[in-house]
């Protein structure tokens, strides 16, 4: 019963656009733990035991969040699923990760690297060259740049088809990108026509994320961009907010501009609220010194 709920549930909220894969895993680990019980309802006590079992305070109140939304969601059908209580555990408020802004020669250190990967003669080398430099001069997300397939490559741009948020649009193409892109794509045909995805492993078949990652890691340590193992630092989604912390600086200074900038801006990015593209200016040291001195230029002309 709470498996067909779930289903349910999920299927609704992924119409609005919401991909919730983790949200699955947790609400099937609930509803297995609540029928070890013999419990067909949602009870609050079973859901604060299950939620309980996690590692961390962090963790608990994530999985008690993701019930509470279902239960309640659930309720309006069965009024005896229990509503469990908010607040059980510490309420963790969301921190995104400060955004590593790559210098222009770092980004040229990383694509040099990438061409020197072996083997040599291989197109792996050129593969992430190709990849890198894309996903950098585009601010695409890896996870589109990897999905590309060859009819996703137009006359006008990059067709970047229903990803984060359920939405497509059109990247154009600066012909320096293109020109890279035509050049790896030539290569990359003769190897594997037959495999429609653009990126491909040493073994002609999509590339996968976490090989990409692995890569880059591998990249950035022998730069010294990033330390060992388990160490934070710069990392391959750092070239998308490279991308954004750019075309910010880049923005018009006319008042009336700057709004039609930003929206085109959070267009391109893909973003699902200008909010999310507004971040970048909170999170970025230089933007918000830029800012600072702006609105202090501004008040001391107001004042003369």
């Amino acid at each position: 019963m709470l498996m067909q709920a779930i289903d349910s549930y999920l299927q609704l909220r992924r119409a609005g656009g919401y991909q919730l894969r983790d949200t699955e895993v947790l609400l099937k680990e609930f509803a297995c733990f609540a029928a070890e019980r013999g419990e067909i309802h949602i009870k609050a006590d079973t859901a604060i035991a299950w939620a309980g079992r996690a590692t961390s305070q962090q963790q608990r109140a994530r999985r008690l969040n993701n019930l509470i939304l279902f239960a309640r969601y659930i309720r309006a059908e069965d009024a005896e699923h229990q509503l469990p209580p908010a607040g059980v555990f510490a309420h963790h408020v969301r921190s995104r990760r400060l955004p590593h802004i790559f210098a222009p020669t770092q980004i040229a250190a990383i694509l040099a690297e990438a061409k020197q990967l072996p083997p040599a003669g291989s197109l792996r080398p050129l593969t992430f060259y190709t990849l890198f430099g894309l996903v950098a001069a585009c601010g695409l997300r890896i996870s589109e740049a990897l999905a590309l397939q060859f009819d996703d490559i137009r006359p006008d741009g990059l067709y970047i088809r229903e990803t984060k948020f359920r939405k497509s649009r059109l990247v154009p193409l600066h012909p320096t990108t293109e020109k890279q892109l035509i050049l790896y794509l030539d290569r990359r045909q003769q190897l594997a026509p037959a495999e429609t995805r653009v990126f491909i492993s040493l073994r002609s078949k999509p590339l996968h994320y976490a090989t990409v990652n692995e890569t880059v890691l591998f990249l950035l340590r022998k730069l010294g961009v990033r330390e060992g193992p388990g160490q934070p630092g710069p990392r391959l989604h750092d070239l998308r907010h490279t991308f954004a912390s750019r075309a910010l600086e880049n923005s018009p200074h006319e008042q009336s501009r700057i709004t039609k900038h930003m929206l085109a801006l959070s267009t391109y990015l893909g973003h699902a609220r200008i909010s999310d593209t507004y971040w970048y200016l909170q999170s970025t040291k230089h933007l918000m010194t830029d800012i600072a001195d702006d609105c202090q230029a501004h008040l001391e002309g107001a004042q003369l």
